[in-house]
């Protein structure tokens, strides 16, 4: 007879007795059931699928597709099940997931389909639909990397073995789907019976896969409004993949090569023709309509500060005046901010602006007046006044970023014909390989937590405690107006999460085992253990990296 262990499940609020080497599926039959399937569980903070095997006293705490951790599960099993249709479908057709696009979904194209019709829609998605009613299992295997790399070659993944070759293990995990095999970097569902809703629409040349919200789990977004957000994915893709470094295997070995330096530099004069292009669009805008102001919005960590002050350089060479203004100065002080559902501080929401005192500066900016703009302190949280009063002159147009930019409540007292909206964010065109994609919310993690440890005293568990919160306040405050941009700038840059890989390693490494933001911290050091380090030393003072890693010409 099996030893009897004690499992306390966070789920039931009690303990349960199981047997040793009682699988998380077994344990999760106990529960009552809710309205959505459970699809992984933290295992003393740590994401385990299903099939983990419990053989010591543990807690644990299931997940549905309503977190963030599920509905990252739910994404990248669709993708395995795609992956299988497209092979059934499609034989000797290589399937490129490129990037995230609408609410929940995913824009993706099949190499050799020049031209993807409704027809071809309709049998992908019926087959993936076939496949999800067979309820097949999926496994996972740990073998040796060379056997897996056989495998690869085998199937033609030269994306995977190209990583593969630059971050070598003596182990890897190979997922095993019917006849199809792939490798994930992440938890995925026991079997294809859990992806119950998708579809998939004829997109420009490829295809969109629309998946569930994980706010309306019932609920998907078929026709994409997006063409801006779109076009900045595609023309960034388009041009890493024209450099040669479309996946992390060949940044990788271009580092290895001894072409860091190379790499910087493209990367950086790429950014450097956006900016002048956005500059001249603008000073096109002020002597065809007499703007008086450019509002920079984007997420979190997109580099906002930085794009404000490079594209006031670019401006005054046009013969302008930029006076910048940042919205974070006009935080309320601490105390005073809304709560979330949680009761914790909403940074995000609107009225953590002091939107009184906002407008009250515009309207005397714009009449000639000078203003006194105040400073916010992250550390105190509190607004302090300072005496480098601003002042507007016919040459003079206000370069205003925050994340609110974009929101009409923001400015309602300023005519449109006087606005230029800009919105910005990280929009990552390199991927992992053909099918993993880089999350831009990763991304722009990344360099909050280098920045936040930098500038405002937060360790990684403050800034990852917060993080959920901050991506609530993006769907609710700025994904919705994002489309309002006159232009689109993509901030990303394609070297740099090998250069941010040291610095947010030393933080991620602290966070103790004995939180549940562990899990997170533990999920991105084994992301970043794909990277091979760029050092700094070649990246311009004046590049967008240099906010989050430090070393910048710019005062912030």
């Amino acid at each position: 007879m099996p030893d009897i262990i004690k499992v306390i499940c966070e789920n039931l609020g009690t303990e349960v007795d199981v047997p040793m080497g009682t699988p998380l599926s077994e344990v999760a039959k106990r529960l009552t059931p809710g309205r959505y399937p459970f699809l992984a569980a933290f295992v003393n903070n740590r994401l385990k699928e299903l099939s983990y095997k419990i053989y010591a006293p543990v807690t644990i705490r299931f997940v549905d597709i309503t977190s963030f951790a599920g509905i990252r599960v739910y994404q990248r099993t669709a993708w395995f099940l795609l992956q299988k249709a497209v092979r059934d479908l499609y034989p000797g057709q290589t399937l490129h997931i490129r990037h995230s696009l609408g609410h929940s979904g995913f824009y993706c194209e099949i190499e050799g389909i020049d031209e993807f019709t409704a027809d071809d829609a309709a049998r992908l998605q019926g087959r993936m639909r076939e496949l999800a009613m067979r309820n097949l299992p999926i496994t996972r295997e740990r073998m040796l990397t060379s056997e897996v790399r056989a495998r690869y070659a085998e199937e033609g993944f030269t994306d995977k073995v190209a990583l593969l070759d630059t971050r070598p293990r003596l182990y890897s995990q190979l997922y095993t789907l019917d006849d199809t095999v792939g490798y994930f970097y992440g938890s995925l569902a026991p079997s294809t019976g859990y992806v119950t809703l998708f579809d998939i629409q004829p997109y420009y040349d490829g295809f969109y896969l629309a998946l569930p919200l994980r706010t309306a789990p019932d609920t998907l977004h078929r026709n994409v409004q997006q063409e801006k957000m779109f076009g900045i994915f595609q023309e960034y893709q388009s041009w890493v993949t024209l450099m040669g470094v479309p996946t992390i295997g060949e940044v990788n070995a271009r580092t290895l090569a001894g072409d860091a330096g190379g790499m910087i530099k493209l990367a950086e004069a790429f950014h450097e023709r956006k900016f002048a292009w956005v500059a001249d669009t603008i000073h096109d805008a002020v002597v065809s309509r007499g703007i008086r102001m450019v509002l920079i919005s984007g997420p979190s960590s997109s580099g906002k500060t930085t794009s404000a002050k490079r594209l006031g350089i670019e401006l005054g060479v046009l013969g302008l005046r930029p006076v910048m203004i940042s919205l974070d100065d006009y935080f309320v002080d601490r105390e005073k901010t809304p709560l979330d559902e949680n009761g914790d501080y909403d940074y995000e929401a609107l009225e953590a602006i002091d939107l009184e005192l906002f407008n009250d500066h515009l309207r005397r900016l714009i009449r000639g007046e000078s203003v006194d703009i105040p400073r916010y302190d992250f550390i105190t949280g509190r607004r302090m006044q300072h005496d480098n009063p601003l002042t507007l002159d016919e040459r003079s147009i206000l370069i205003i970023e925050g994340i609110h930019g974009l929101n009409p409540r923001l400015t309602p007292s300023i005519p449109d014909s006087q606005k230029f909206r800009i919105y910005i964010s990280c929009f990552t065109s390199v991927a992992m390989d053909n099918l993993s994609r880089i999350a831009t919310t990763d991304n722009r993690l990344l360099r909050r937590l280098t920045r936040d440890y930098r500038q405002r005293g937060a360790d990684a568990l403050s800034t990852l405690s917060r993080w959920a919160s901050v991506r609530r306040g993006e769907e609710k405050h700025i994904f919705p107006y994002q489309e309002n941009a006159d232009v689109m700038l993509n901030s990303s840059l394609f070297y740099e999460i090998s250069v941010l890989r040291p610095f947010a390693e030393k933080i991620l490494r602290e966070v103790p085992d004995t939180v549940p933001e562990y899990d997170e911290a533990r999920r991105m050091l084994k992301f970043l253990d794909n990277f091979i380090p760029i050092p700094p030393d070649e990246i311009p003072p004046t590049s967008i990296l240099r906010e989050f890693i430090g070393g910048s010409s710019f005062k912030y």
